[in-house]
């Protein structure tokens, strides 16, 4: 039995690795990855590469090439099949045709078209299913998925760089330019961070103070959709955010219009809900995951809310004596990494395994 389990989460592990090749591309659709396995050798693999094109376990069971060998086979799945039809066909009856005798699933699917119901659909055709295979692990992979449908808000993930003595910029006016704290690899990786969540989040005050384009330059993949928080629509109309053709959100308390690239939505900003009303629009959205690069006053709005699942924190070695105050998070770092003289470091607010 204990043979058999390190076999199970030897092949889960390959469904993750697989899933995970298609970050920032699947989106309103989990990442999936499906492994089949023949008398302990895989003979087939796939994964879920973006929303409308086929699910893993119908790539995995298509990359078999000696067919027969299905009737004999465990197919691994990171992500309970589905049970219904959207875009594709249900991969439960798919399974269920091809005859594959054994099913082994690392979590339950808490979509509510799902949830459950793709499983229920194998054992009742008389297939043998194994679920809660490192359930821990591929929760994690899909934890935007699980916060959208079960918190029904984005996933929320915080970003600043700040120097050794805790400032994140000089104070300036918008006639000088931003203080640069880090590295062009620690910007790269920035890019890359950008690919893989649907949203990018400032306030109106970064926008006008530093007029950034909040783009992936200096990465492949696919562009997040740009969020300016501004109740009074103070933000200079020439900024590139409104000029370059990209489709931009600006978050305000006066009105709902959509002006070529831009669209302006109205929400109340009385109170101090405002962070909850704000990612209430963006599940309303759609928007699974954001990611939030404002200055200190809106990235405070957010920990104090304690509306926040994950932070990066790029620490630099300059000093910089004064200046704007970096947020201070109510937790620890859970881990870090060194990027040449910088340091990484990661932050979590409890995401639910």
């Amino acid at each position: 039995m204990k043979r058999e389990t390190e076999t199970d989460e030897l092949f889960m592990r390959r469904c993750i690795e697989l899933a995970r090749s298609a970050e920032g591309m699947t989106y309103p659709n989990p990442l999936v990855g499906s492994v089949i396995v023949y008398d302990g050798q895989i003979i087939g693999e796939g994964y879920h590469r973006k929303a409308g094109e086929p699910h893993a376990e119908v790539n995995a069971i298509a990359s078999v090439r000696q067919r027969n060998l299905l009737n004999y086979s465990t197919l691994y799945v990171c992500l309970e099949p589905c049970a219904h039809f959207g875009r594709t066909p249900p991969c439960a009856q798919l399974i269920i045709d091809t005859k594959i005798p054994r099913v082994v699933v690392g979590c339950i699917d808490s979509f509510s078209k799902v949830s459950g119901k793709g499983i229920e659909m194998l054992k009742n055709a008389g297939v043998e299913v194994v679920t809660g295979v490192l359930e821990k692990e591929c929760r994690w992979l899909n934890r935007r998925f699980f916060t959208f449908h079960e918190k029904h808000r984005p996933f929320v993930i915080l970003k600043w760089a700040e120097s050794a003595d805790g400032f994140v910029d000089a104070v300036r006016d918008a006639t000088a330019r931003p203080v640069w704290l880090t590295d062009e690899d620690c910007r790269r990786l920035v890019h890359k961070q950008r690919t893989e969540e649907q949203a990018i989040m400032i306030g109106v005050n970064t926008a006008n103070l530093d007029n950034p384009s909040l783009t992936a330059r200096m990465w492949t993949g696919n562009q997040p959709l740009r969020v300016v928080i501004d109740p009074h629509l103070r933000a200079d109309s020439n900024l590139t955010l409104f000029a370059d053709g990209g489709k931009t959100l600006v978050v305000n308390a006066l009105k709902d219009a959509e002006e070529g690239n831009v669209i302006y939505r109205r929400i109340d900003f009385s109170g101090a809900d405002a962070p909850e009303k704000i990612l209430n629009l963006l599940y309303e959205m759609n928007i699974q995951s954001v990611i939030i690069e404002g200055g200190p006053m809106t990235l405070g709005a957010f920990i104090r809310a304690s509306l926040w699942d994950e932070a990066y924190v790029y620490r630099s070695q300059l000093q910089l004596g004064a200046g704007v105050a970096a947020p201070k998070l109510p937790a620890e770092p859970i881990r870090s990494e060194s990027i040449n003289s910088n340091i990484l470091l990661f932050f979590s607010n409890k995401f639910e395994n």
